[in-house]
């Protein structure tokens, strides 16, 4: 079990239940770091007395930094300040919950350090994955998943001792609360009901990809290089009560699946104590109070984000970046009222069709093409009203 970590993302659902979870354990929390939350971000500060923080607003770190001026805490700001609160030393994890791309740099700069990162941010082996993994390759660095889907599928792996047995990944998917919907209605959602997920209380962002499915398609880009598994071996069930949280199936087709409640805090303290595992704050699942598990079909026509991100790992190179890119700066335009529900996968199709592929040797690569999505977006989606 880790002895001290480092939170990123702090004040977000994700960093604030592995604050709890940390406290349960007794792990000592070095650093945290948020966007722009200063007010609970001063609450951890207080309760927790980590040596190093960070806040992406730099005019909100000044004002932490005037707010906390009795504590004898370095307050940091901008990207840099989240990236040397990544490196600080005798840190055995780095728990990486921030929202978007300003995740990734953070990561390369654990990794750079040798200290093993714990994954909650999707963008960074979306977008970044190959750099990734190379270099904690490179550095003998574990890059343990903390999304439910991902760490499930981790945590069934544990039993497979020839992975030459292993015939696929099956991720799970609540559906999200437009499951079973038509074209017709998507039409005219609004962010209010986009918003209202059946089963997980998650940050705006990650809500609407549940919402449109761009979640999945996301997590099949990440379980490729999290796992080492071609797209095609990758598959998506619904799962309406988010119970059964992932599975791999074997060549004999027996199907190990991992289940427990819908609690981010079993995959944090799994992470944390990875290989052992302790008792843990989070409830106890019931099947008897649980009743029926139900399973369905994707509906890929209706929900594009699926195949569109498939392809997207197929064609490989920047072309996940593009995809990631165009849907974060797309599902922004649709939390500002700017355009439909529809118009988010819609515009991120437009992008995976027009632009073409280049490789990934650098960081830089990856920020020109999300910058390029990003302003492809921008320039290329339909608007309310037009």
């Amino acid at each position: 079990m880790i002895k001290n970590v480092v939170i990123l993302g702090s004040t977000g659902s994700v960093g604030k239940r592995a604050l709890e979870i940390a406290e349960s354990l007794g792990v000592y929390v070095k650093g945290l770091a948020a966007f722009n939350n200063i007010s609970l971000l001063e609450k951890q500060i207080r309760i927790f007395k980590p040596e190093k923080v960070a806040v992406y607003d730099e005019s909100a770190a000044e004002k932490l930094k005037n707010n906390i001026s009795d504590l004898a805490v370095e307050v940091l700001s901008g990207i840099d300040g989240l990236c040397e609160v990544s490196r600080t030393v005798e840190v055995d994890m780095v728990l990486n919950a921030v929202s978007g791309m300003i995740g990734l740099k953070p990561t390369l700069c654990a990794i750079d350090k040798g200290i093993n990162v714990a994954l909650a941010n999707k963008e960074t082996l979306v977008a970044g994955g190959a750099l990734v993994m190379q270099e904690a390759k490179k550095k003998n660095v574990k890059v343990l998943p903390v999304d439910s889907e991902h760490s499930a599928i981790f945590q069934c792996l544990q039993g497979c001792y020839n992975r030459k047995n292993l015939k696929r990944l099956i991720l799970t998917a609540s559906g999200g609360p437009f499951f079973d919907r038509d074209i017709n209605y998507l039409k005219v959602v609004t962010k209010e009901d986009a918003l209202k997920h059946p089963n997980w209380s998650m940050g705006a962002k990650i809500t609407i990809d549940s919402a449109t499915m761009m979640n999945k398609g996301l997590e099949i880009i990440e379980a490729a290089w999290l796992f080492d598994m071609t797209p095609e071996k990758i598959d998506v069930l619904i799962h309406r009560e988010s119970i059964v949280h992932s599975m791999i199936e074997y060549n004999d087709n027996s199907v190990i699946a991992q289940l427990g409640v819908a609690d981010m805090g079993l995959p944090i303290q799994y992470a944390f104590t990875y290989p052992d595992r302790c008792p843990s704050i989070v409830e106890k699942l019931d099947l008897s109070r649980v009743g029926t598990l139900s399973f369905y079909e994707p509906d890929t026509e209706t929900f594009k984000g699926i195949d569109i991100c498939k392809t997207a790992i197929k064609i490989g190179g920047t072309m996940p970046t593009i995809v990631n890119g165009a849907n974060e700066e797309a599902v922004k335009l649709f939390l500002n009222d700017e355009i439909s529900f529809l118009e988010i996968t819609n515009v991120v199709q437009k992008a995976l069709n027009c632009f073409k592929v280049n490789e990934v040797n650098t960081l830089e690569d990856i920020l020109n093409a999300d910058n390029l999505a990003r302003d492809f977006v921008r320039k290329n989606v339909i608007r309310r009203g037009e």
